[in-house]
């Protein structure tokens, strides 16, 4: 598993000690408040064997975000291949999700645009596009989208298939980066 490093962060792969903050992060309703539901220790160990899964098929997945100077467990960040079927799949998923005490230092947006370079760069040329998608009331991941680049068309948006009719949280919103924006972007920097 590739380690990438910012000028703040450290994003790397999974060691022994990690299902402790994973199930912490996974059982804070703060952090939770837009999906389903928080996660019990069981449900984060059973998505870890996940993750290591989706590393062994794919090549890349969910890394643990650290910060460099104290190496303290932040959250996730990652690429995914997302287990539903809609109109905009198969596709690549960014993904993240961090402790509260992390929000509003901009880990989210340093972390993620690591992984959009890595999945630009090193997934080349088989990935193409990168999605995100959230609840239309997570203002704080849609704002990570923004800085990103990343472009929402409300045609786009779409009902999760994994939760039922009537769900508050089944409505989501779709953002898209593809690489040529990606690369416009990188090179006006």
């Amino acid at each position: 598993m590739t380690e990438l490093e910012t000028e703040r962060l450290r994003l790397r792969g999974w060691r022994e000690g990690d299902l402790a903050p994973l199930a912490a992060l996974n059982a804070d309703p703060r952090v939770m408040e837009h999906l389903p539901k928080v996660l019990s220790l069981a449900e984060s160990e059973a998505m870890l064997v996940r993750v290591r899964a989706h590393w062994a098929a794919h090549g890349f997945g969910w890394w643990v975000v650290e910060r460099r100077d104290d190496s303290a467990f932040l959250g996730i960040v990652g690429l995914l291949r997302p287990s539903f079927e809609a109109h905009f799949t198969p596709c690549v998923e960014l993904g993240w999700r961090l402790a509260t005490d992390a929000w509003g230092y901009g880990y989210a947006t340093e972390a993620a645009r690591a992984v959009v370079r890595h999945g630009f760069e090193a997934l080349a040329p088989r990935l193409r596009e990168i999605l995100a998608f959230t609840v239309p009331g997570n203002a704080r991941s849609r704002q990570v989208m923004d800085r990103l680049g990343m472009r929402h068309d409300p045609a786009d948006d779409f009902d999760h298939p994994k939760l039922p009719e009537g769900h508050p949280l089944r409505r989501h919103v779709l953002y898209r980066l593809d690489r040529a924006n990606w690369e416009g972007r990188s090179k006006g920097r």
